[in-house]
């Protein structure tokens, strides 16, 4: 029986939301929304109606119950539910993570080290438990840590957790010989932390109303937090600030950025009460980041036309850039991401052909010859893993594709020997033989080729009966690159073919990928997206009835913008977190984070040509009346990136407007944020509901 059918005799019926008209006038243009009372969260009715909706999403998907539960034991059975993370040596310490079946988080721990040629702790070795981050969240419904930053000295933790899932974290430090807390407690803190030389002085960031992290703070160990001193407030609103220190520890680092410039200032780490310095004055367009080695910084930037960014060294005591030497130099076909000092080595993070790669170039007298380290996949991913030892010949970085799960290998960067210290275990008797992964090339609609990396079973052909799944993100540079997901075979093993489409607005195929669509190109984001999907279809690997599309956030504007667009290509649409209301969050400065947003999406407010640009594409003001495909929507209350409103706004007009008897459902997380439940047997249940109405609405046999 079709579970979409209203006729269905145990069909629910999905609640409807209150219309309340509110008028908004820009540049001449007044438009009446029906559904903007839906804002305020302390109304009542505003929590009936999440609630509402989301017992009719329980109710609607209650007859797949028993689906859900044998993809969640699926997913589970193939998960190591007691594991423990390669050991990281840092000084005098191995650091590790372990899991424990049964338990939802991680229970941070360490090892003392022994020798330097030791490569690993010994069993015998005493465990200690820095943090278990079980016992921390006791019975709370969310719980996440944010710092994790131990003193130079090993001997304290500074740590961070957020129990509501709106990322404000309350930061305290830990007595790593007792186990115990220090009476200091901070509470309101974001994201960056950094310790002083002397072990005492801390410095950590606080967001201000609007969640910018705006200011950097200085606390002293055992010193009243009303005592704290403000070292730095940044009162441009497009830029957010953040602290670190360099892999050396001889350097506090204060960063302030927008989407496209930079400032950077540094402080020794010796001198923790003294005055940062700029490294360079902000300029507009101009980024840079750094790290320090030996008596030099250095820097990789875009100055001076270096759009993919090239990378320079200057001395670390005036490294302004009439000081700057060319290390490496801008190539037009390869995107420095990145990079990492050691003492006797260089190692550059770069994109080229839509991949990430790894280059590894000898430092220092006599130095070698550099090379690319070769991996055996055309279609994978190498990234960097955590390096925090500077004098050491060993880098240690991740590798998967989307059918070699997770691996951690440690690299000789002077031998070129690799070994293989550990690939995510896939229990169940997982055979990568059995699939295949694969790169296609659609052809945008002005030519473009736009890369789709694609997997499936070994023995599911071009069949447009086939089922699939195209996932898309496209914004703010950011690269969805291709990996493993045990998750995932639920789907493979069910005939499914999984693809990424490699969009524009992106940062795949360098910086040029993203600058062609943001802004007055974002739409085409949106354009290279249906592309891949009609590639998907005309070269016969389904068919729209069987193309299910998924994104999240900026992705879930995405998942929007195209089903506006061609609703009949799709048959299920899976919108997380979506940005869909990103015209009326873009036109409220007291939002937060849109006064940074500015710089990706365009000022509307100042912008006549913008406004009208985004009011063209934004999913919530170009619902119509017609016929759109079944959709899966997630919210979350406390979520302080994309507001729960936005994704309840657009379900509540669609439910107003569309023609069609399509399910339509809005799940709404009422005690998380943006990244959904903190738990991982929580974040396996709603994997497997996700899949469940995919599987459901697909009709693909469980």
């Amino acid at each position: 029986m079709d579970s979409n059918n209203p006729t269905r005799r145990d069909h629910p019926v999905p609640p409807v939301a209150r219309r309340f008209p509110t008028t908004r006038q820009h540049h001449g243009d007044e438009v009446v929304d029906d559904y903007a009372w839906l804002r305020q969260r302390d109304d009542p009715e505003v929590i009936a109606y999440l609630e509402a909706e989301n017992a009719y999403t329980e109710a609607a998907m209650a007859h797949t119950a028993e689906l859900q539960e044998q993809l969640f034991e699926e997913i589970k059975g193939r998960i190591q539910e007691t594991d423990l993370s390669v050991p990281v040596r840092k000084g005098e310490w191995w650091y590790y993570t372990r899991t424990e079946e049964g338990r939802q988080y991680p229970i941070h721990c360490r090892k003392p080290a022994g020798s330097p040629a030791e490569t690993e702790p010994t069993e015998e070795a005493a465990e200690q438990v820095m943090l278990d981050q079980n016992v921390e969240a006791g019975d709370a419904e969310f719980f996440a840590v944010g710092a994790f930053d131990t003193s130079p000295d090993a001997r304290l933790l500074a740590w961070s957790s957020d129990t509501a899932g709106d990322e404000t974290y309350t930061t305290r430090f830990r007595d790593l010989a007792t186990g115990k807390d220090l009476a200091d407690e901070i509470p309101g803190t974001y994201y960056g932390t950094a310790w002083g030389a002397d072990n005492a002085t801390f410095f950590y960031v606080r967001p201000d109303q609007a969640m910018r992290p705006y200011q950097l703070w200085r606390h002293l160990l055992g010193t009243p937090v009303a005592d704290d001193v403000l070292v730095h407030t940044e009162p441009d609103e497009r830029f957010y600030l953040g602290v670190g220190t360099t892999k050396d520890e001889r350097f506090v680092v204060l960063g302030m950025d927008s989407k496209v410039t930079s400032e950077v200032r540094v402080l020794d780490a010796e001198d923790p009460t003294g005055a940062f310095r700029v490294v360079e004055p902000r300029r507009q367009d101009v980024e840079y980041s750094l790290e320090h080695w030996r008596d030099r910084f250095f820097i990789v930037t875009n100055a001076d036309g270096a759009e993919n960014f090239k990378l320079v060294s200057a001395p670390d005591g005036d490294p302004g850039p009439s000081n700057w030497t060319e290390e490496v130099a801008h190539r037009p076909d390869v995107k420095l991401s990145g990079f990492d000092v050691f003492a006797g080595h260089l190692v550059l993070f770069e994109r080229a052909e839509g991949l990430r790669r790894i280059r590894v170039r000898p430092l220092g007298d006599g130095a070698g010859e550099e090379h690319v380290i070769d991996q055996p996949e055309a279609v994978s991913t190498a990234s960097a893993g955590s390096n925090p030892e500077f004098d050491t010949s060993t880098l240690r970085y991740g590798y998967t594709s989307m059918v070699t799960p997770s691996s951690v290998f440690d690299y000789d960067m002077a031998t070129r020997a690799r070994t293989l210290r550990k690939q995510q275990p896939v229990l169940g008797g997982y055979d990568p033989d059995l699939y295949v992964t694969e790169r296609l090339w659609a052809t945008a609609d002005d030519g473009t080729g736009v890369p789709i990396s694609v997997v499936r079973r070994i023995d599911v052909l071009r069949d447009a009966s086939a089922p699939a799944l195209l996932y898309g993100y496209g914004s703010y540079e950011a690269s969805m690159d291709p990996g493993f997901s045990s998750a995932r075979l639920s789907l493979l093993d069910r005939g499914f073919v999984f693809a990424i489409a490699h969009v524009r607005g992106g940062g795949e195929m360098g910086r040029r990928w993203y600058t062609e669509g943001k802004l007055l190109a974002k739409r085409t984001t949106f354009t290279d997206f249906l592309a891949c999907a009609r590639y998907l279809v005309e070269q016969g690997w389904t068919s729209p009835s069987r193309l299910a599309i998924r994104g999240g956030s900026a992705g879930g504007l995405l998942m929007g913008a195209v089903v506006n667009m061609a609703p009949e290509l799709f048959g299920a649409v899976v919108a997380e977190v979506p940005f869909v209301d990103a015209l009326n969050t873009i036109l409220d400065p007291s939002l937060p984070l849109t006064v940074m947003e500015w710089e990706e999406w365009g000022n509307p407010v100042e912008s006549a040509e913008v406004y009208a640009y985004m009011k063209s594409y934004a999913p919530y003001e170009n619902v119509e009346a017609k016929d759109y495909p079944p959709m899966l929507v997630t919210a979350g209350l406390n979520d302080p990136r994309v507001s729960y409103w936005e994704p309840a706004k657009w379900v509540a007009r669609l439910r107003a407007t569309k023609t069609d008897a399509n399910r339509l459902l809005l799940k709404t997380e009422m005690g998380a944020g943006h990244m959904g439940p903190s738990g991982r047997y929580d974040a396996w249940r709603d994997e497997a509901f996700v899949y469940a109405f995919l599987l459901d609405t697909l009709g693909v046999e469980g």
